[in-house]
């Protein structure tokens, strides 16, 4: 008879499927990173973009915060803009000013040239998920894939570069509708088959990010962007049905009687909702698992403030079944990483 443990047991996925569990699970948003001596020490010797193309040096990031903090969950470390470089856009990384896309799509002509995403494409990522579920069964610690959602990648792909409040592919939707209805496809289909992709190299639940949804108006998101994710997460189901779908978008409390019928398992909150009504306006535990929502500001805060948050978080779930503990967004990188620590620990004795 097998002593391995059975990897459906995590507390993580057994939350994610709304099963009881004894406490809330936890893990954190930009998790592995910047704030941990250990990634710096990295860093000094290897871009990013080393780190995510070496399969190795990704599964060693990933483990970091796991060895240290003792989290719920692994999520694997790579980003969400090497996929637009794999159709087509030459992508950097320049320090100071963060990722540059040096062609980025200008036209309906540009759109249309974006090569399809291949099954088994972004080959160091799958290869960095299969080394760490190795790294990670001993403690039968679950391992998170991701990607950038359609509407984020488009973003990028058409600002190229980082913005406040993205105003060119807003005007882009508008001035280009068809070009810009036919970019979301076919970025939604290339997310679709990555995901799908990380699945097969093990990844045991996968997160959509789409840290710009918020900045479209509720129309816009409902009639140019959500047919795209319900058809993403309706074929993951397809080709994995038993595997969570996380989505989870920022700002996005206008967006919410949308959101709630995409299809996701869980929904992730951020700080500027409470969890108790983003619960409920999203459907409720009887419909859905939430994720969320410590403002990670408090992060940066006095101790005794950080765990009065946690606690803050904790009570509005209320013990209900499906509540994954998390940050509203990623860790800052000026974190101490003796209150995360802190964080995790005091979580996961709140039982």
């Amino acid at each position: 008879m097998s002593t391995e443990p059975d990897p459906n047991s995590a507390r993580f996925l057994k939350a994610c499927r709304r099963e009881e569990v004894d406490r809330a699970p936890i893990w954190l948003m930009r998790q592995a990173g910047r704030y941990m001596a250990e990634y710096r020490a990295l860093r000094a010797e290897h871009t990013i973009l080393d780190l995510i193309h070496s399969p190795e040096l990704s599964c060693e990031v990933t483990m970091q915060p796991i060895r240290a903090f003792g989290l719920d969950a692994a999520i694997i470390f790579a980003d969400i803009l090497p996929l637009l470089a794999e159709m087509g856009l030459d992508l950097e990384f320049v320090k100071g000013r963060g990722p540059v896309i040096h062609n980025p799509v200008q036209s309906a002509a540009d759109a249309a040239a974006l090569r399809q995403l291949e099954p088994g494409s972004l080959p160091y990522t799958l290869d960095a998920i299969r080394l760490s579920r190795k790294a990670l069964a001993p403690s039968n610690t679950p391992l998170i894939g991701f990607s950038g959602a359609p509407w984020t990648l488009a973003c990028y792909a058409i600002e190229g570069h980082g913005s406040k409040d993205f105003l060119g592919p807003r005007r882009f939707m508008h001035a280009e509708p068809a070009a810009f209805d036919a970019l979301i496809e076919h970025l939604g289909a290339a997310v679709q088959q990555y995901l799908i992709d990380q699945i097969a190299a093990g990844a045991q639940a996968v997160q959509i990010f789409d840290s710009w949804g918020g900045i479209l108006s509720p129309l816009d998101y409902a009639q140019r962007i959500a047919p795209v994710l319900r058809s993403i997460i309706a074929g993951i189901r397809s080709s994995a049905p038993d595997i969570p779908i996380i989505y989870f978008a920022t700002g996005a409390a206008s967006l919410f009687p949308t959101i709630r019928n995409l299809g996701a398992d869980v929904l992730g909150l951020d700080w500027r909702v409470e969890l108790d009504e983003g619960w409920d306006a999203l459907g409720g535990p009887e419909a859905v698992a939430i994720q969320g929502n410590l403002d990670p500001a408090l992060l940066l805060a006095p101790r005794e403030q950080l765990l009065a948050g946690a606690d803050r978080v904790l009570h509005q779930a209320d013990g209900r079944w499906g509540h994954i503990f998390n940050i509203g967004h990623g860790i800052n990188k000026e974190t101490d990483p003796d209150n995360v620590k802190a964080l995790v620990d005091h979580v996961q004795a709140a039982g």
